[in-house]
């Protein structure tokens, strides 16, 4: 891995693009109201020139699974040579591509016959992973799985998202099998791609007792950190996933994923405060507070930077780079969108300049997207997007960060 800093914007396919062949295209009305998302599919060249305009050096981006194969079997070699010209684009632009190969959702198809508590997802997966990386030979970062863990919780456990199962026996298969694919997708991503630096992106969140003086809280707080921060990346270094549950006797999973990390990446965007609560589910109760003063985001997250750092470190354990791998904030406010950036960003040079090996920082997102259970409203984009005409329109945020970005040599010096 060389010491280029990577200054990036992370996106999904399916939030920008949409896809009628996907899972989630009948699971949210939303969605039949506007199938086409952000319209990105058709504005690709429009928005990767927005890439230029904020001068970053990498974009991290998805292929949508249910484009490429829409029915089982069947390829689609017009949608391949889109994504094609996509990544030549960034090439043509000096921008290194960052693809996800699974980002939450599936070809309808895959749910319905090969769920991933199934023994027969990893062969499925494991052959659009290889159809993808042989068309892209030259792409040298790769996520496999994004938030292994969200698409779990409300996959699995919650049945909030596809396929909207809640069953945790069948929640232990599935990210068995997850990992299993990992594993196999990372062997085959090196032996075609020599050089290739292949992680999974983790979603992590800051974990605080609700009252600092009450053991039951603090328990929670420890076991939610250990479970969503911890365990994953213990299974990197051990080869078995230990999942334990408030109450529960702690489940083992044998997952071949030790060492198979080139870096790692990091999702974090907020702290949770955990309680205990005899009338909620598994006396669990969860909220956002606005213990800092900062104002929670438009999704009612807590604004936390200093969770990062905790995140970080946590990260490096595993003596792989980390590259921050989103990071951003839901707001119709550009000037809570600049200081978040600027207030994170400077954490990450902090890290840096106190010896933790980080890499890259990618804000969360390019232009507004689709956000999943939470529709259209929340504003993530440095561009404003009019959802009825798709115009693009650039915050005072996109002005901050490529000032940001210009003003810092050779990897981050430490912003004010």
């Amino acid at each position: 891995m060389d010491n280029k800093f990577l200054w990036g914007v992370a996106t999904s396919a399916f939030q920008l693009e949409g896809s009628v062949h996907a899972d989630w295209a009948s699971w949210d009305p939303a969605l039949k109201r506007r199938p086409e998302a952000s319209n990105h599919y058709e504005l690709y060249r429009e928005d990767l020139g927005l890439l230029k305009e904020l001068g970053v050096n990498a974009y991290r981006f998805s292929i949508e699974w249910s484009r490429i194969e829409p029915e089982e079997d069947r390829w689609d070699e017009k949608a391949l040579d889109h994504y094609r010209h996509l990544v030549d684009l960034l090439g043509d632009g000096g921008i290194e591509p960052m693809i996800t190969l699974h980002h939450f959702t599936h070809p309808a198809w895959f749910l319905k016959k090969y769920p991933w508590h199934s023994g027969d997802s990893e062969g499925k997966f494991l052959n659009f992973a290889e159809k993808i990386v042989s068309k892209f030979p030259d792409v040298r970062y790769w996520i496999t799985f994004n938030e292994p863990y969200v698409f779990l919780l409300g996959g699995y456990m919650e049945g909030c998202m596809p396929p909207g199962i809640r069953d945790v026996p069948l929640a232990m298969k599935a990210i068995g099998n997850m990992l299993r694919c990992h594993a196999r997708a990372y062997d085959m991503i090196h032996e075609k791609r020599p050089g290739a630096m292949v992680s999974i992106a983790h979603n992590m969140a800051a974990f605080s007792p609700w009252h600092r003086w009450n053991p039951a809280d603090r328990l929670l707080a420890g076991i939610a950190a250990r479970f969503y921060n911890h365990s994953l990346i213990d299974a990197f270094m051990r080869g078995v996933l230990e999942v334990r549950f408030p109450f529960r006797r702690p489940l083992e999973i044998k997952a071949p994923i030790q060492g198979k990390l080139d870096f790692f990446g990091v999702n974090y965007y907020t702290r949770i405060h955990m309680r205990f609560n005899p009338f909620k589910k598994m006396w669990v109760e969860l909220r956002h507070r606005d213990l800092d003063g900062r104002g929670l985001t438009d999704l009612g997250w807590e604004i936390h930077p200093e969770g990062l750092r905790k995140m970080v470190e946590h990260a490096v354990t595993l003596k792989v780079p980390v590259i921050i791998t989103e990071n951003g904030i839901a707001t119709h406010d550009d000037d809570r969108k600049i200081n978040y950036l600027r207030q994170h960003v400077a954490v990450v040079q902090r890290c840096i300049r106190d010896g933790l090996d980080i890499r890259g920082y990618f804000y969360w997102s390019l232009v507004d997207n689709y956000e999943w259970i939470q529709g259209f409203d929340s504003r993530f984009g440095l561009y404003k997007v009019d959802f009825e005409s798709f115009q693009r329109k650039p915050t005072r945020a996109a002005a901050y960060y490529s000032h940001l970005i210009k003003s810092i040599k050779d990897g981050p010096a430490l912003v004010k």
